[in-house]
């Protein structure tokens, strides 16, 4: 923890010290070191069944296990000495729990604010594997061939199915709505070629350049008003994404 600030240096030794904490870890873009001057340092806690809050609500509010969802569970956003640092709590057995899903191929969706297509449960197995360990023994899983096969289709039919409503809404001439659903439909394309290449993503702030689909900005920043022309403008969408002009959701 030598390149640690030393209040962060100090709170990693306040979370290592909570009854019920296993690990704590570097996360995020720190840890990937793609941070720029701007980014916060995320600290995950993971713990297993139960955790004493006690010491971490003395250095700010704090949100319980569940209060954030399915995935995101809790944590709190604090300062340290000036720094911007974000506790994320993470309970093992929900995180085994996916991670032995997606070992099978299997994942869900959850719902998040801040992302556009949800949040991917194998995102906890994603975390693990890119974070950096500060105190306790956690260990990562590589990413799983059945998810390599399976989680493609999935997430282009949700790609499709967004698609399909962006034309919906580009009929009645429902600009934020249309775009919107293109947009979504961008982030799952982008999370189908991730998972075929077998590479892990924790969220979506640099999916879209990761997936190699900058150039569907240029579309985004011409979008038209017209209904006819907001129409065309969705299959163009749809035909920089790979998808044939006027396909649908397989059930519709």
């Amino acid at each position: 923890m030598n390149d640690l600030p030393q209040p962060v240096a100090e709170l990693v030794d306040v979370l290592s010290g909570m009854p019920g904490t296993v690990a704590v870890v570097l996360g995020g873009s720190r840890a990937l070191g793609s941070n720029d001057a701007g980014s916060d340092r995320d600290l995950g806690v993971y713990y297993r069944g139960a955790i004493d809050l006690t010491a971490l609500a003395a250095c700010g509010t704090v949100f319980p296990p569940g209060s954030w969802g399915l995935v995101m569970n809790g944590g709190a956003w604090l300062r340290c000495g000036g720094e911007k640092v974000d506790v994320i709590l993470r309970d093992l057995d929900a995180v085994e729990h996916w991670t032995r899903r997606a070992e099978n191929g299997e994942f869900e969706r959850d719902a998040l604010l801040g992302y556009l297509a949800g949040v991917p449960t194998y995102s906890l197995s994603a975390e693990l594997a890119s974070c950096r360990p500060l105190y306790g023994d956690i260990r990562a899983a590589p990413f799983p061939p059945k998810l390599v096969a399976d989680a493609p289709p999935l997430w282009r039919f949700c790609r499709s199915f967004s698609l399909d409503y962006a034309r919906m809404h580009a009929k009645r001439g429902n600009l934020a709505g249309a775009t919107a659903q293109a947009a979504a439909a961008v982030i799952e394309e982008a999370h189908a070629i991730l998972c075929e290449r077998g590479q892990w993503v924790c969220n979506e702030k640099r999916l879209i350049a990761t997936a190699g689909l900058v150039r569907l900005h240029a579309l985004f920043a011409q979008v038209p008003i017209e209904s006819a022309s907001l129409i065309q403008w969705v299959d163009l969408v749809a035909g920089q994404l790979g998808v044939p002009n006027g396909e649908v959701t397989p059930w519709k």
